[in-house]
């Protein structure tokens, strides 16, 4: 089984921080090939922005794939949420997925469905948001389904919504929707927040998982918190058989190539430790 290994780009401006990388396109995708990393994972506010020819040159010069987009940025930087008060707002949300899908079939990605999903606004009772939240992906696992796309919705901790934070939320959910099209991400950082065990969550979730993010326990790079991804990884190749992607999103602490190069080299070191695993 290959394990392949990528690691979080910004492609546009944005507030957040965890990402290794950010802006200088062509640069970075050169930095991450250099280190060693098979993909990039593209964190995209609004594929209509993107130069996608100039993006897929550069990709191919070194040889990296796309194996997922992040929306996060659409909520972070335009307050776009499934889960609006407004419904014009929650109407543009899911359009600008639907955008993301039609750019992920390009790169033969998946979508990621992050903070997009928003939080309980204030007056609106949390069952109504849940019916929203639903309601959007409903028809945007729909919209994937014709476009041949998967969608992975991520589990947050509390700090940043009160919508789907535990794995076990996340397998609810995935129910009432009821797409083969829509999965799960779980986040290593999150899950350290939030999950009584890590292992078994992981366990639970299974063949839901459709892309696994990595960050240790202070949202740094692989290896520098207090994170087991010897046995994290463990089980999902030995007993899940996950044929995946392992994304690192993480602060570019102390500096991005850095994070990357210590982030790549403490999964690779997982990753040679058994012989059964092969990373790309």
């Amino acid at each position: 089984m290959v394990l392949k290994l990528s690691t979080v780009l910004s492609i546009q401006d944005a507030q957040f921080d965890a990402v290794v990388y950010k802006g200088n396109i062509d640069e970075n995708i050169a930095q991450i090939a250099e280190i060693g990393y098979d993909g990039v994972e593209l964190a995209v506010r609004d594929p209509r922005l993107l130069d996608v020819g100039a993006l897929e040159r550069s990709l191919h010069k070194h040889n990296l794939a796309v194996p997922a987009l992040g929306t996060g940025q659409a909520y972070g930087e335009e307050n776009l949420s499934f889960t609006a008060v407004d419904s014009d707002v929650r109407a543009r949300a899911i359009a600008r997925i639907k955008s993301h899908i039609k750019l992920a079939k390009r790169f033969d990605a998946l979508v990621i469905l992050g903070l997009i999903r928003g939080v309980t606004p204030p007056g609106v009772g949390k069952v109504q948001a849940m019916r929203w939240l639903v309601h959007a992906l409903r028809e945007c696992s729909e919209y994937a389904a014709k476009e041949g796309v998967r969608l992975a919705l991520e589990p947050i901790n509390r700090y940043e919504t009160d919508l789907i934070n535990m794995i076990e939320e996340g397998l609810l959910l995935l129910e009432q929707v009821g797409s083969r099209y829509l999965g799960l991400l779980p986040d290593t950082f999150h899950m350290n927040i939030e999950e009584p065990s890590i292992e078994r969550s992981i366990r639970r979730a299974g063949a839901a998982i459709f892309h696994f993010h990595v960050a240790d326990s202070n949202r740094r790079y692989p290896g520098a918190g207090h994170l087991d991804f010897d046995g994290i990884l463990r089980i999902l190749k030995e007993e899940l058989n996950y044929q995946g992607w392992i994304s690192a999103e993480t602060l570019p602490y102390p500096d991005p190539r850095t994070a990357a190069e210590q982030g790549f080299a403490r999964l690779r070191a997982v990753l040679a430790a058994d012989p059964s695993f092969h990373s790309g």
